[in-house]
């Protein structure tokens, strides 16, 4: 199941359960995880983005060491809140994934960039490290956006 609908992403979890959230880039995805309560998503590793196949099994490997029952991914939308073809692009990998059997979330992403930048100049940390670390913070924005959407009820 593929929705954007937080409502419908939470009848379909289990009783709560771990989470994987994705920023897709280009080149990079940005990795992040949700506990099982929905309370804190943190970020986890980048991965270089290759050829679907590669990246399926690297998550797969991720989805089974940490009990993972859902996958948020970022949708980037225009700032008019159209669809373009990043969006579009997001949308065929979220079907691509779905041959994992998880359900999956598109999440509006329009400011995670934005909000990662400046956790990360918050901590004052170098521009070769933000550089290094950048998509996974946005993976952890995406997710914790869409954690307190469903921890809180937010639909």
């Amino acid at each position: 199941m593929i929705t954007t609908s937080a409502l419908d992403y939470r009848g379909a979890l289990p009783d709560r359960g771990g989470l994987l959230g994705l920023d897709l880039g280009t080149q990079t995805i940005g990795t992040a995880f949700c506990d099982a309560g929905w309370r804190i998503a943190s970020p986890g590793k980048t991965l270089k983005r290759g050829k679907f196949g590669a990246d399926r099994e690297l998550l797969l490997e991720l989805i089974r060491e940490r009990s993972i029952k859902g996958i948020v991914i970022g949708l980037p939308l225009n700032m008019d809140g159209s669809e373009g073809p990043r969006a579009q692009s997001s949308r065929a990998y979220a079907r691509n994934l779905g041959v994992l059997g998880l359900p999956i979330l598109l999440w509006d992403e329009r400011w995670s960039t934005t909000g990662a930048e400046r956790g990360l100049l918050d901590q004052d940390m170098s521009r070769a490290k933000r550089a290094t670390r950048i998509d996974s913070a946005a993976a952890a924005v995406i997710l914790q956006g869409a954690a307190d959407a469903l921890a809180g009820g937010m639909f």
